[in-house]
């Protein structure tokens, strides 16, 4: 993955962006020095490492005395601000087109 020259300005347009000359100049060597960081990332031994989808492990966030598995409906809506037929309600987010 050799990179003799990122072309910073067809980037910026890609993205939409639209950058000044003193801004190609400090974004130029910003973006050659993220793709050699990232050449040097390639070049890593991950054998045996398992793929994980989170950084750090995540927690339930239920209560730790209550398994939320035995929850009954009628626990859940108890501490619902509002709720109707057995459902919470929320108020409406998206507006008519």
């Amino acid at each position: 993955m050799s990179h003799s020259h990122i072309d910073v300005r067809y980037v910026a347009n890609l993205a939409r962006l639209e950058l000044s000359d003193e801004e190609v100049a400090l974004f130029q060597p910003q973006l050659e020095a993220i793709l050699q960081h990232v050449e040097a990332l390639t070049q890593l031994n991950i054998d045996g490492i398992e793929p994980t989808a989170h950084a750090s492990p995540v927690f339930d966030r239920m209560r730790a005395d209550i398994p939320h598995e035995s929850l009954p409906p009628a626990a859940v809506l108890q501490n619902a601000p509002d709720q109707a037929q057995g459902q919470i309600r929320v108020p409406k987010v998206v507006t008519d087109a």
